[in-house]
């Protein structure tokens, strides 16, 4: 919540739920504060490099999709088209891949982005 009577030089507060979310607000604000003080922000922990490059190809499908090319149009962006060429397409592991970027956007559009936000902690 912004207080429409703050002027710019009052001090800031932040409130934190005791909830499942919690801790990882509690993350999100202490990257936020050592933002504000100039400080070295450590990098975010929710997701692996990894997982960063399959969000990113997903995107990149996704979008493609969204412009009419085709997923064999897709897989020569994301992977090559020589690497596409070489392969036979209705059989091709690139074409499962595609296929499987896509789904993990569709999920992705329907509200499975708001998992990104939070980090996966053992219960």
């Amino acid at each position: 919540m912004i207080d429409p009577n703050c002027r710019p030089d009052d001090p800031l507060e932040a409130r934190i739920s005791i909830s499942r979310d919690g801790l990882d607000r509690l993350a999100a604000l202490e990257r936020l504060l050592r933002q504000f003080l100039g400080y070295k922000v450590p990098a975010d922990r929710r997701m692996t490099d990894q997982q960063r490059r399959r969000l990113k190809s997903m995107f990149r499908a996704v979008d493609a999709r969204q412009h009419n090319a085709s997923q064999r149009e897709i897989a020569g962006v994301l992977y090559g088209v020589e690497r596409v060429a070489s392969e036979h397409w209705k059989t091709s592991s690139l074409r499962d891949a595609v296929s499987e970027l896509l789904k993990y956007g569709d999920a992705m559009i329907g509200g499975g982005y708001l998992k990104l936000l939070r980090f996966r902690r053992r219960l």
